[in-house]
C-alpha cells in the first residue's frame, strides 16, 4: 500500500479559513506539520496569559489535536503586536519597519523554506497563502513538492482597474481607498507567487475572475467558499411595530468596502432607520466621512463576540464592498439570522440567493441598495423570513464542511 502524502501548511498569524484548512488537512491524515507565529490552546501558558491588554491572543486559538503538529516561532509578531502600545510605531511602519506585518510574513516563509529543504523527503505539498510563499515555493520546486497556493483576496493588477474608478467617481471619498502604497517589489512578489503555484485556491467566483488580469499563464483554480460559524439558536425577533428598523455595517472605512455608497442609500430614511456603523478608518482626513459617523451610532471597534451580539441584535447587515475576496462578516451576520445586502464583488453570489436569504445588488451604486430598504420600511416582515432563512443555510455549512472540502480536493491534487 502506497504511503498516505503529506502537507506542510503555513499562514504567520492565522484566521478562521487558516483553522479550517489545518483542521480538515488533519482530520484527512494529510498534515505532516502547521507553521504560524502565536498558537494559543486551551491551558497552555500563552492562553493562560492572555488577559487583559493581551486578550486578543486567544484570536490565535487552535484546536488541541494541531499542538503535536504545529511549529512556531512568535517572537516576530508579538514585537509586531506590542509596538502599538509602547508608542514604537516606526517598527511596523509599511513594508519598512522591522516587525512589520511584511517582515513577519517574510521571516516565516524563509523559515519554513528552510524546514521543507530538511524535510523535504517526507513532504508531499506545501499550502501556502499570499505574501509568505516565494522562498517555501521555490525551496519545494528544488524538490519536487508542489506548490499550492491561497488567495483570500482579489488579484492586484484587479483591484487598482477596479477602485482606480473611484477616485473620479468620489473624489471627496478617495483618501480612504488604501491599497495602493505596496511597493512594485512587493507587488512582483505576489505575481511571482502566482507563477510558482501548481494549483490555487480561492473561496468566491469573484476572486477567480480577478485574475483573469494576471499577465500570464496560471495553473487551474478552484473555488470552495468558506464556512459560516456557529449559528445563534437563541436569535429572537423583536416585532417591527412601534420602532424603526435596525441597520448594520460592519468593516474598515473605506471606499473599497463601498462606505459611501452605504451612506447614500440610507440618507433621507433617518425616521425609519436606526443605522449602527463599526469599524476604523481615515476618519479625520475624511470630511465626508467624519460628517456621516455624526449622524449614526458610531462605534471605533468591539472584541469579536461582541460583534456578533450586535448583529444579532439587528434587523438587516449592509455590506456593499467593491472588491473583497470573501467577506467573513457576511457568514458572520447570516449565522446571527440577520440577513445580507452585498454586491456581486464579495462571497454573496455564492451563499446567497437574491431576495430569499439575502439580497445581491450592484456594486458602486446606492440606487438598488435604497430600493430594497424602502421595500423593508413599507414590508419589515420580509427581514424575518429572510433572516430565518440565512442562518439555516449558515447552519447546513459550518467551518468543518469547508475544511472536508478543501482537504478532499488538496488529497485528490495530491495523488495525481
Amino acid at each position: 500500500m502506497d504511503k498516505q502524502k503529506k502537507i506542510v501548511i503555513s499562514h504567520p498569524n492565522g484566521n478562521a479559513n487558516v483553522r479550517g484548512a489545518a483542521n480538515g488537512f488533519f482530520n484527512a491524515a494529510i498534515l505532516e506539520s502547521f507553521h504560524t507565529s502565536i498558537a494559543c490552546y486551551k491551558g497552555g501558558w500563552l492562553y493562560r496569559l492572555a488577559k487583559g491588554p493581551l486578550k486578543e491572543f486567544r484570536r490565535r486559538e487552535y484546536s488541541a489535536y494541531l499542538k503535536p503538529y504545529t511549529k512556531t516561532s512568535p517572537w516576530m509578531d508579538l514585537t509586531r503586536l506590542i509596538a502599538p502600545k509602547i508608542r514604537q510605531l516606526e517598527w511596523i511602519k509599511h513594508e519598512t519597519g522591522k516587525f512589520c506585518i511584511d517582515a513577519v510574513y517574510r521571516d516565516a516563509d524563509i523559515r519554513v523554506a528552510k524546514y521543507i529543504t530538511k524535510h523535504h523527503n517526507y513532504i508531499d505539498g506545501v499550502y501556502f497563502y499570499e505574501d509568505a510563499a516565494i522562498h517555501t515555493f521555490q525551496s519545494a520546486k528544488k524538490n519536487g513538492i508542489k506548490c499550492i497556493y491561497d488567495l483570500p483576496i482579489g488579484y492586484w493588477r484587479s483591484m487598482r482597474k477596479l477602485l482606480n474608478i473611484e477616485y473620479d467617481k468620489n473624489p471627496d471619498w478617495a483618501i480612504t481607498l488604501g491599497g495602493f502604497n505596496d511597493s512594485d517589489e512587493k507587488l512582483n512578489r505576489k505575481d511571482r507567487e502566482l507563477a510558482l503555484a501548481d494549483k490555487i485556491y480561492v473561496a468566491s467566483s469573484f476572486t477567480k475572475k480577478t485574475l483573469l488580469d494576471y499577465p500570464g499563464k496560471l495553473a487551474e483554480i478552484e473555488v470552495i467558499p468558506y464556512g459560516f460559524p456557529p449559528i445563534n439558536k437563541n436569535r429572537k425577533y423583536i416585532p417591527f411595530a412601534g420602532r424603526k428598523i435596525k441597520v448594520l455595517f460592519v468593516g474598515g472605512l473605506s471606499q473599497r468596502k463601498g462606505i459611501s455608497y452605504f451612506f447614500d442609500a440610507i440618507k433621507g430614511l433617518e425616521n425609519d432607520l436606526e443605522v449602527t456603523v463599526v469599524g476604523s478608518g481615515n476618519i479625520n482626513n475624511c470630511k465626508v466621512l467624519k460628517k456621516a459617523l455624526s449622524n449614526v451610532n458610531y462605534i471605533p471597534s468591539l472584541p469579536h463576540e461582541q460583534i456578533l451580539a450586535l448583529m444579532a441584535a439587528h434587523d438587516l447587515f449592509i455590506f456593499p464592498s467593491l472588491f473583497e475576496g470573501f467577506g467573513l462578516v457576511i457568514t458572520e451576520a447570516m449565522s446571527q439570522g440577520t440577513p445580507v445586502i452585498t454586491t456581486e464583488r464579495t462571497c454573496g453570489p455564492e451563499i446567497i440567493k437574491h431576495g430569499e436569504n439575502g439580497w445581491i445588488v450592484e456594486a458602486g451604486t446606492s440606487e438598488p441598495i435604497s430600493i430594497l430598504l424602502q421595500q423593508f420600511i413599507d414590508c419589515p416582515e420580509i427581514l424575518e423570513i429572510a433572516g430565518r432563512k440565512a442562518m439555516k443555510v449558515a447552519n447546513s455549512r459550518p467551518w468543518d464542511c469547508y475544511g472536508k472540502e478543501l482537504a478532499e480536493s488538496v488529497k485528490k491534487y495530491l495523488n495525481e
